[in-house]
């Protein structure tokens, strides 16, 4: 048996480490609880689910497929969303399905929450983002590196999303063929 801790393998500075100490969300479990059932499969934890909708809008990604992804080999996004090296994320439509669970007006103010406590937290300026992930030295010009946008609101951000999801909500394993 081999014994991993990701919390080992995460740097201090790490900026998802930085930021899952002081960010509790567990405020959410209270507020979306009427819109989980109680039987059937196991939903997505809320808490995971608004975890990585940030993780998206910071990293400026707007396909759920991409952002499992992006999260799935990242130790600082597995840590930072409470998951071990050897477990899978959710599947990016349930990710989709999850968003249209919540009425937009809820979803929409969860976020926001969310996305104020990191901006209460120092961790986020709200109009750009630097993320430095791990350490690597490179042969880069330090004058072609480009600062990370956000997108100019929560509002932009989302448009797209519901788009570009709407089209890959197929589960890759599912045969569609006759």
């Amino acid at each position: 048996m081999l014994l991993f801790s990701l919390s080992a393998h995460v740097p201090e500075h790490n900026f998802y480490r930085r930021l899952k100490q002081p960010l509790n969300l567990d405020f959410l479990y209270e507020l979306t609880q009427p819109y989980y059932g109680r039987c059937g499969q196991q939903s997505i934890d809320p808490v995971v689910f608004f975890k990585l909708c940030l993780v998206g809008y910071l990293e400026n990604i707007v396909s759920d497929r991409q952002l499992i992804a992006h999260c799935s080999p990242r130790l600082d996004l597995l840590y930072f969303l409470g998951y071990q090296l050897d477990e899978p994320l959710p599947w990016h439509s349930t990710l989709s399905r999850t968003r249209q669970l919540y009425p937009e007006a809820l979803f929409e103010s969860l976020f926001e929450k969310v996305f104020h406590l990191c901006v209460e937290k120092g961790m986020v300026a709200g109009d750009r983002q630097a993320i430095d992930s791990a350490p690597i030295k490179t042969n880069a010009s330090m004058n072609s590196l480009l600062l990370k946008q956000l997108a100019e609101s929560l509002t932009t951000h989302l448009m797209p999303i519901d788009g570009v999801n709407d089209q890959t909500t197929e589960d890759p394993n599912q045969n569609t063929s006759g």
